[in-house]
């Protein structure tokens, strides 16, 4: 089994305890009302949003994959920062095994908003190398889910300003 790794970061408005809350804590209830054309259910088959707790993510009708399956491996609220793996689903096809995300928010040195660190370890079968091209797809839509939910934070600000 060979492993790639990749590593990417961008920066966000919004500070670290909400992109995190949203993207990581509460994505089984949010990901799936702002995004139902890609994602169509969230849910925990075993356990409940603890290390050990595996979700399972459902696609919609016509969509190129079922499901996936990703198990919690590390979460530490304290710091923002969480490790889960991809173990299961049809988004593996016949050259992955698994893939080990962690998934970092800090504060951004502007003070305001953050930055979000992801490292991504592609685990492959056999001697496959896989190339950034070949996974550039998966994480556009990775950044896509998380620009969707801080325009969606960034909007509840707004919203809370017109009503306090």
């Amino acid at each position: 089994m060979g492993v790639t790794t990749f590593t990417q970061e961008f920066t966000t408005s919004a500070p670290p305890s909400k992109m995190f809350k949203a993207l990581i804590l509460d994505s089984h209830n949010l990901i799936p009302k702002l995004m139902p054309q890609s994602i169509k259910s969230i849910e925990f088959v075993e356990g409940d949003g603890g290390v050990g707790s595996i979700k399972q993510t459902n696609f919609p009708e016509g969509s190129h994959f079922k499901y996936l399956k990703h198990k919690i491996d590390a979460l530490d609220t304290a710091n923002f920062m969480c490790k889960y793996t991809l173990i299961e689903g049809d988004v593996l096809g016949d050259k992955l095994e698994s893939v080990v995300y962690k998934v970092k928010f800090v504060a951004a040195g502007s003070g305001s908003g953050s930055v979000c660190k992801m490292t991504s370890h592609y685990n492959t079968k056999g001697d496959i190398n896989l190339k950034e091209e070949e996974i550039k797809a998966g994480k556009d839509k990775a950044i896509g889910m998380y620009k969707v939910v801080e325009e969606y934070l960034f909007h509840m600000v707004l919203v809370g300003l017109f009503f306090f």
